[in-house]
């Protein structure tokens, strides 16, 4: 869209949404790297990568502590420039999205989540809805109901009307995740939403996540650290190592023992109970 077609949306109040092609990719990676630190004292942490995700496909990313996971989904998520190569969301450069569009397009739930004043529940829920609306446009009643079945579907209707700042760490992650559904973009990304819930909790919400890709053709990339349930609700993975190298593809080619063991510098082995595989470090 250009500038003067953006202006003329902004002073009419709204900004038209942008529809994600339905075959596509909605994420694309073309040799990115990314990188912290500058100079000598500086790392790279993922070199070359090219990568492209379609509607419908859960993909995990893995790799030990420290490896790069949290900074190459800020990369994608646009929160941080690449140090090269390219990131494009629904076929267009990532930099060439306003804040607006981009916003409709793939939504980001971070590792950690501050919150400095006191809110309810429903009304940080909300947020997900601002990118939907114009300038001078207030929630209104669909929206309430969008926030109102999120907060159910990730079992907290009851604390809707409690303050934020007193939930759990669990909770505050349900929120998060909650807000996630409400924001409803066809690209979701999530920094380890896992590690604050309890067994049950993380079974459920990978369900949930499972079904917003199987039945609504959502895209989704996670990190997580359990590999057992990564390999349980995944159809692809991404694997990071320290040396920067990475491994993608469809989760059984990427989870092999020997790969996971090359990339966490420690035997692992899998173990078939049930249907299912369970991961062990030997």
């Amino acid at each position: 869209m250009s500038l003067a077609q953006r202006l003329r949306y902004w002073l009419a109040g709204s900004v038209p949404r942008p529809q994600a092609p339905s075959l596509s990719p909605l994420l694309e990676t073309r040799d990115l790297q990314v990188r912290v630190g500058q100079g000598e004292a500086g790392r790279v942490l993922v070199r070359d990568l090219s990568l492209s995700v379609r509607p419908g496909e859960f993909w995990c990313v893995l790799g030990p502590n420290g490896v790069g996971k949290t900074q190459l989904l800020n990369t994608l998520a646009g929160a941080r420039p690449p140090a090269a190569g390219e990131v494009r969301i629904a076929g267009v450069a990532l930099a060439d999205w306003s804040l607006a569009e981009l916003a409709c397009l793939r939504g980001y739930a971070p590792q950690t989540v501050h919150d400095a004043f006191a809110t309810p529940v429903l009304d940080v829920v909300l947020q997900g809805r601002h990118p939907h609306l114009s300038r001078w446009h207030w929630e209104g009643v669909t929206d309430d109901a969008l926030a109102h079945v999120a907060l159910e579907r990730v079992g907290l209707a009851h604390l809707a009307q409690r303050d934020v700042c007193t939930l759990s760490g669990g909770e505050r992650a349900r929120v998060a995740l909650a807000t996630l559904l409400t924001q409803d973009p066809p690209l979701a990304l999530l920094d380890e939403p896992l590690a604050h819930l309890d067994l049950a909790q993380q079974a459920r919400m990978l369900i949930l996540l499972a079904t917003e890709c199987r039945v609504r053709r959502r895209a989704l990339l996670m990190s997580v650290h359990d590999l057992s349930l990564a390999q349980r609700v995944a159809t692809h993975a991404l694997l990071l190592h320290p040396d920067g190298l990475t491994l993608a593809g469809p989760v059984a080619a990427v989870m092999t023992e020997e790969a996971l063991s090359t990339a966490f510098g420690h035997p692992l082995r899998h173990h078939s109970a049930d249907g299912r595989v369970w991961w062990l470090p030997a």
